[in-house]
């Protein structure tokens, strides 16, 4: 077993190193810097320990799917120059997955275990790492957006980089209220179960307890190298006939800016995102 895990290691790291660079790829994308003011059209600003981005199309009394994403951990950079400061700003998947416009965009924050600040690293504190501020936090979070904002409760996607890959389902489906929330995940770079983490319930039995709240929502797992084919190799014998979409971004990147240039599978990403908004099947 321990073979096996060595070869597949030493395999994906050979093949990120053969992949191209994001930064080969001219971006086409931008996301707005922050703005101070209350939320508007094209504004991406801070509210409370969230960011909240209004699309170009937004208007008053219209409902509109929301993206709410989670990010990576911070403090992490690596040979390619690819950097997560494990803050709600730093975050770029949903505006790369939107273009900016058609989707209310949030990024919700982790915080400590007081929860009266942004955890850098993983959720609350450690040893513990109790969840429950954080999820306390996002739940309210999104219906306050989806009732002051006009988004629609019933096409709201989750999604998330690395530690958000994983929080998509540790966090989103962590209880049956939390989980009721999503209409579908996004999943880009780890996904929960498949390796264990510092916190409690990272092991795979526990995971399994989560994952039966999905229900038949669809996931779309991504990764660089051969990250999703990890995963797809845990998921697939669990959920055989599950709405799952798995994809290599392309890349040798740990960074969820690859969603701001062209690429086939940021195309799929906004073909499954339209999909799943347009018809959005919810586990109550």
């Amino acid at each position: 077993m321990k073979t096996a895990v060595l070869f597949w290691l030493v395999t994906a790291s050979l093949l990120a190193q053969e992949l191209p660079d994001i930064r080969t790829i001219p971006a086409d994308l931008e996301v707005p810097a922050l703005s101070a003011g209350p939320p508007a059209p094209g504004k991406r600003v801070k509210v409370g320990l969230h960011v909240l981005y209004l699309p170009t199309d937004w208007k008053p009394g219209a409902k509109m799917p929301v993206i709410v994403e989670l990010a990576g951990n911070g403090g992490y950079t690596n040979k390619f120059g690819d950097v997560s400061t494990g803050l709600p700003e730093g975050s770029n998947l949903g505006y790369g997955l939107s273009a900016g416009r058609g989707f209310i965009w949030l990024c919700s924050p982790y915080l400590n275990e007081k929860g009266d600040a942004i955890a850098i690293t993983w959720w609350g504190n450690p040893p513990t790492y109790d969840p429950q501020p954080t999820l306390k936090y996002l739940r309210e979070t999104v219906k306050s957006v989806c009732r002051d904002y006009g988004g629609d409760e019933s096409k709201v996607v989750l999604c998330g980089f690395s530690r958000g890959a994983i929080a998509c389902n540790y966090l989103g489906l962590y209880d049956d209220e939390t989980a009721k929330l999503w209409c579908g995940f996004l999943s880009y770079s780890h996904y929960d179960g498949v390796r264990t983490w510092p916190y409690p319930g990272s092991d795979r039995a526990s995971a399994l307890v989560r994952l039966q709240r999905l229900g038949n929502r669809p996931q779309f797992i991504c990764g660089e190298g051969s990250n999703a084919q990890e995963t797809e190799a845990y998921l697939r014998p669990l959920l055989p006939n599950a709405d799952l979409t798995f994809l290599s971004t392309g890349f040798r990147n740990h960074n969820d800016a690859w969603t701001l240039r062209p690429s086939p599978v940021r195309d799929k990403a906004r073909e499954w995102l339209r999909r799943v908004t347009a018809v959005a099947v919810r586990s109550e």
